[in-house]
């Protein structure tokens, strides 16, 4: 049973020198972007030696395709060529310069293989690499919440389940009784302080002094009268 890739990426090139680096920097650059960074290195050193071997011995052309899918468990690396001929995996030689590609690739792989396409036209040349299980969560569909993006949105953890949704009242809605703003305090001035006036101190009249009584005035007789008299 095959499954569907969680993840696919397809570029079509000619196989020429300078176009094989460019691949491999794309090919880098696609795993680092699903965080599968300790799967690059092999991928590269893969497709590199898969690609070199389009260049030298494809015929007629050497456009081919470079296609890779991620299932849950594994990436899966494939070169399609128009040469329907099929490679075979020599013996390394410990001098040799040539012919260890498909043994540098059946190092570093899972596994892989080849085969012819049913219609005649050409041949895929694969190899499989076992995905890190610290990786999984964030390639997966269920943990990317969607296509590009590896983590949920706005900072919530798919590891933990979600809150039940509240169940619908019945029922309408209760209508909220309109809230009453408090009476204003009544504000109580402070009293001010008075002051009195002065009064004014007018001192009272002194009494008015009755004038002396004038001394009595006795009048005398002359001394011709009060021999007179007394006689």
């Amino acid at each position: 049973m095959i499954s569907r890739p969680s993840r696919h990426c397809t570029v079509e090139l000619q196989a020429l020198p300078s176009r094989i680096g460019q691949v491999r920097r794309i090919v880098s650059a696609q795993l680092r972007y699903w965080h599968l960074d300790p799967l690059i290195d092999p991928a590269a050193l893969g497709v590199t030696e898969l690609l070199t071997n389009v260049h030298r011995h494809a015929e007629p052309d050497k456009q081919c395709t470079v296609e890779i899918a991620l299932m849950p468990d594994r990436l899966t690396v494939s070169v399609r060529d128009q040469d329907p001929r099929l490679p075979r995996l020599r013996a390394c030689d410990p001098v040799s310069t040539h012919g260890r590609g498909l043994a540098l690739v059946a190092a570093v792989s899972q596994s892989w293989g080849m085969h012819a396409r049913d219609d005649g036209s050409g041949k895929v040349v694969w190899f499989t690499l076992a995905v890190p299980r610290s990786a999984t969560a964030a390639t997966s569909p269920i943990g990317a919440h969607g296509t590009g993006r590896t983590a949920p949105p706005g900072g919530t953890d798919a590891s933990r389940p979600a809150p039940a949704p509240a169940a619908p009242l019945s029922g309408p809605a209760p209508v909220p009784e309109p809230i009453s703003a408090p009476a204003p305090a009544p504000i109580t001035p402070a009293p001010v302080p008075v002051t009195p006036a002065p009064v004014p101190v007018t001192p009272a009249p002194a009494p008015a002094t009755a004038p002396a009584p004038a001394p009595a005035v006795r009048e005398r007789a002359p001394a011709a009268a009060r021999s007179a008299v007394s006689h």
